[in-house]
């Protein structure tokens, strides 16, 4: 089962607030503020779990949550709601959610509530990342290639934190940025080019090239494309 957790709200506030923090406990987290853009995302990628806003724009929670159970029975839906009556947790309940966390709520209960659903779904944070001869430990933030410890600023580590969580994948630079730095971009910083020389050099010191850049397209990490 894939650790991702996709975050359905449209409160721009506490949707930074919820991926900020799913992030620093080593979640992989995807935002999007609408029905239409998570339904796509349900379709097409694997979730271990999903939190979910009742009331959204377009196609509402509940709406969206009847939808995802017809073709997916297992993944975990945590509803997040204002909607704090007895008859209105029911309908959530009976309409397919796993659980159902009234706003606003603590951080901490979330993250219990994340975790009782990760037992029957096998869902924890990973403890480290590799590739080849790459490894790094998110507990320690240390990071090692060969044998050999780098010296990375806390953006460098982030950014290579998001990289290798995606190998192969084709990585926008808005994408990134938007990730790494949880601002929008706006095509005219150099800030991530500067960020990806810095961290490249480090990186092929002790091996070769693992971020490649795809004209006009964005980043890739991993194996050079062919």
């Amino acid at each position: 089962m894939s650790g991702r957790i996709l975050v359905v709200e449209d409160e721009r506030e506490l949707a930074d607030f919820l991926v900020r923090g799913l992030r620093e406990e080593g979640y992989v987290v995807e935002h999007v503020d609408n029905g239409q853009d998570a339904w796509s995302l349900l379709q097409h990628s694997p979730w271990a779990v999903v939190l979910l806003d009742w009331q959204l724009p377009g196609v509402d929670g509940l709406t969206l949550l009847r939808r995802f159970r017809r073709t997916d029975q297992a993944t975990p839906v945590l509803l997040l709601t204002a909607r704090d009556a007895v008859s209105d947790r029911v309908q959530g309940l009976d309409n397919g959610a796993d659980d159902y966390l009234c706003k606003p709520f603590a951080f901490d209960e979330l993250l219990a509530r994340i975790r009782a659903a990760g037992r029957r779904q096998d869902l924890a944070p990973p403890a480290a990342l590799a590739w080849r001869d790459l490894q790094v430990n998110l507990a320690t933030q240390r990071v090692e290639r060969n044998g050999r410890r780098l010296d990375l600023t806390a953006r460098e580590y982030a950014l290579l934190a998001f990289m290798m969580r995606r190998p192969g994948e084709v990585l926008t630079r808005t994408r990134i940025y938007e990730h790494v730095w949880d601002d929008r971009y706006d095509g005219l910083s150099n800030t991530l080019e500067v960020h990806i020389v810095e961290l490249r050099k480090k990186l092929e010191r002790y091996g070769p090239r693992l971020i490649h850049t795809l004209r006009n397209r964005g980043y890739l990490f991993g194996d050079e494309p062919g």
